[in-house]
This record gives structure tokens, sequence and C-alpha cells, in this order.
């Protein structure tokens, strides 16, 4: 007997539609590693659908007020939290992600940040108005850019749809969201939810592949295009938007600096590491996996994290023991596998360096010491679970080897040394520096990098202002 699978539908001006050309993509569960939906691999044609659809309810939501805006995100967030159930399992059926770590790590802070852009649509600052050239008064607005085209991750569809789509629609813009063609499910369910609460054409979600990404970010019609990804698709959003001088918010990759000196609590530091190491399977940009230990400590750390390693487990969703679920895709199986045979002789495999059963994209908590600064596994990104291991002698070679890489997003430093923590965040060139912790979010503080991860803010104040412009309106006093 075989299963219907589901059908996904693209969301576009209020209503669910199928690609105008008819063609569907397989969406696969990872955990189990079989087809069990259907989703529309949107071509042009959907693409200026939905732009229109944005496009033209754009001036009616751009006059809302900010009290308007803030009661929609407020009844949105009601009601992800009334069908949090649902949101879970289709995000952990997209995704395999453990279904009680998704319902408690996942959707609350979602929520709260959606919460969050909503007060943050009637808490807009400027320049008060005043007179700066004799017999004129100067006013600033800020407005809405127009009509958003973002393309959010397979590794947290759910949560990067909301830090694409809640500043967005606060702000007064029109968005088309496209999830990764992987992960669908659950942002289609969310546009389900949001079709009851949003004006039609105010958020528009369109399904495809990267052809359907390079569509929405190459059209004339919008403003903004943000991406959160890889730094390969990062770099062709940039030059494409280039082209019409489009606004651009990238999110990209990440090779976080785990800084480790000789004073840190070492059972502390381990037991942190390796849940913000291994934890969604290392799929995240700023994932702690590539750990910096001063000497005297280094063997005592290895062996330490390689037993946490051991005791980590991974497995299928409604395991209540995991701590992980499975890589994304057969692409980043095969990604990660091979960063470990390729590994140089001088690299120690610790512990894992293995595929986990015949069924699905697991892979081993996996552990790797003797390495090299200048490694293939300490320069790139793995986005596995994957931590690597380094030694060094003094401050000044941590933060040497900390910043030598191409990622600037986020860091680490463990110390009880109060001054040692202020130098070290004041010179690590990362957009983030935890001290004592490692991977904590709120929605009220910004996340974003430099150098190869990207540029513009995610979450916070910082990030909701990335969605609108200034206006600089000068008025005479002689009427």
């Amino acid at each position: 007997m075989t299963t219907e699978l589901r059908r996904l539908r693209n969301y576009i001006g209020g209503e669910f539609k199928d690609a105008a050309d008819g063609r569907t993509t397989e969406v696969v569960n990872p955990a189990t590693g079989e087809v069990y939906a259907t989703a529309p691999l949107s071509g042009q044609a959907d693409v200026d659908a939905a732009m229109a659809a944005a496009a033209a309810a754009f001036p009616g939501w751009r006059d809302t007020t900010p009290a308007e805006r803030q009661k929609a995100l407020l009844k949105i967030a009601d009601a992800f939290e009334a069908r949090a159930e649902e949101l879970v399992a289709a995000e952990s059926e997209n995704t395999g992600k453990p279904l009680g770590l998704t319902a408690s790590e996942e959707l609350p802070p979602m929520v709260d940040q959606i919460r969050f852009f909503a007060g943050a649509a009637r808490m807009l600052e400027g320049r008060s108005a005043g007179e700066y050239m004799d017999g004129m008064t100067s006013i600033i607005r800020r407005e809405p850019v127009g009509v958003c085209a973002q393309v959010a991750p397979w590794n947290y569809p759910m949560m990067m749809a909301v830090w694409k789509f809640a500043p967005a629609i606060a702000a007064g813009n029109t968005v088309v969201l496209k999830p990764s063609d992987t992960t669908p499910a659950s942002t289609v369910l969310m546009a389900e939810i949001i079709d009851s609460v949003l004006p039609k054409g105010v958020f528009n979600v369109i399904c495809g592949d990267r052809e359907t990404g390079k569509a929405m970010v190459e059209h004339s019609v919008p403003a903004m295009a943000s991406i959160t990804g890889s730094v390969r698709a990062g770099m062709q959003v940039a030059e494409s938007a280039s082209k019409d001088v489009k606004r651009v918010h990238l999110e990209l990759g990440g090779k976080a600096p785990v800084v480790v000196f000789e004073d840190a609590d070492i059972a502390k530091a381990v037991e942190d590491i390796a849940v913000a190491g291994y934890f969604n399977a290392g799929q995240d940009c700023t994932a702690a996996t590539r750990v910096l230990v001063h000497e005297s400590i280094h063997d005592e750390f290895v062996t330490a994290l390689a037993k946490a390693a051991t005791d980590t487990k991974t497995g299928q969703p409604d395991d209540e023991d995991v701590l992980y679920g499975p890589l994304n895709n057969p692409n980043q199986l095969k990604q990660v596998a091979g960063f470990i045979e390729r590994l140089p002789a001088h690299a120690k495999v610790e512990a894992g360096g293995h595929q986990v059963g015949d069924k699905g994209y697991f892979y081993a908590p996996t552990v790797v010491s003797g390495l090299k600064q200048d490694d293939e596994i300490i320069q790139n990104e793995v986005f596995g679970p994957v931590i690597t291991v380094q030694s060094f002698t003094d401050e000044a070679q941590a933060l040497q080897y900390a910043n030598d890489v191409e990622f600037a997003l986020a860091s680490s430093v463990w110390t009880k040394d109060h001054g040692r923590a202020m130098r070290m965040s004041k010179n690590l060139d990362f957009g983030c520096v935890w001290i004592n912790t490692h991977i904590p979010l709120v929605a009220e503080m910004p996340h974003g990098g430099y150098k190869k991860s990207g540029y513009g803010k995610d979450l916070s104040a910082y990030g909701f202002e990335d969605y609108t412009r200034i206006k600089h309106v000068m008025t005479s006093l002689d009427g």
C-alpha cells in the first residue's frame, strides 16, 4: 500500500496555488530518507504573481498605523502559540529535529520574537524636529522600504521565517518569502495561520529552488532582498541585486571561535560547548565548533569533550533522550563526512567521525584534535556535529587564531579574569561575543556579523530599522 503524499502549495495574494506550470519537487523527511510531500517548483510566472500581489497590498499596509501593525503581529503570535503542536510537528517532519526540543527551544523564542517586533512597530526613534538652519524646521521620517524578497534557510525554517517577515511587516513592508526547497512545510503552515490575520498580499510564500530565489532577487518590484544562507548564495544575491541597486540584507556563514583559558571552569565549559556545538546537528552558523584551548589544560579538556561527545545522543524525533536529529539532506551528510575523510595525518578523531544508522542522514557527535590553523576543517564551515580543538600558548596567539578566518559572526571567551574577557571581547572581530556561555539569543539584542558572514542585523531594534528608509523633510517657517 502506498501512502498519498501531502501536497503543499504556494500562498499568493491570500490564495493557495500550485505552480503556474504545474511543476513540483519532492520533499524528504531527513530522519527517514523518505518522501512525504510535494511542493511547487515555482517559476517566473509564480514570482511575477507574488510580487504583483505584494506590490498591490503595499500602499494599504504602509498606511496602517503602528498600533494596527502591532495588533496584527500580536494576533499572529497568539495564533502560532495556539497551534504550536502543529507547527512543531511540521518543523520536525521538515528537518528531523527532536519534537520535545523544538517545542521547548524554538517555538517559544519564535513567538517572543514576533511579539518583540509588534512592540518595535510603535517605538521607531529618530532625531527630534528642530531648526538646524535659521527659518527652517527639519523632520526625519522613517518609512517602510516597500516589497521585500526574502529567502529563508533549511536549518531553522520556522524561526528564520519569523526573523524575516516579522520586522518587515512591523515596519509596514509587504513580503514575498521563499523557504528552502528541502523544508517548505512549516512555512506553508505559517501562511495558513497568517491568512486569517493579515490583508491579502501582505504576506506571500512561494516554494521553489535556487532558480526561484534568483528570479525573486532579480525581479524589478522588490526594494530589498534578504537572505540567510551560504556565502556563495549571499554573493550571488548581492551581485544580482546590484543590477538595480536593491538594498541587501545578508546573514551568511560562521566559524565561531570558542576561546577557553586556563582559569576557566572546565566542567561547565565542556558541558555548555558540547550542547552549543551539537544542538541542531551543528547546523547553526553560530555553533561552538572551533575550540581554542590553552595548552596547559588542552589534554584534560579534549578528554572531557570526547566523553561529552560519546554521551551525546542523536536519533529519531520522538526519542526524548536525543540532543539532535539528522543532517538536513544527503548532500549535507556527504559534505560533513568529506571533511573527516580529508583530515590531514596530524589530526586525530577523538570521538565520532562516522554516520549513524542506515536510515536517514544521521552523523555521530565528533571531536577532532591536533589541528593546525591552515587546515581545511579550521578555515571552512562544516555545518555539522563536528567540534575541532586547537591549542594556544597565550592571549595574543588565541586572538590571532580566533580572528584568522573569513567569517565573523559569533565567538565566545571562557575565563574568570574580567580584564581578559573585556580585552578579548574588544579585539575579537565578530558580531557577537559571549563570555562564559555560547549561543543564547534574545529578541532585544542584534544578531549579525562582518566579513563573509554578511551584513545587516536580525532581531533587535537594529534589525527592525534595516527594514526602514530615512527621509529628511525641511519646511520654511515663513510659510
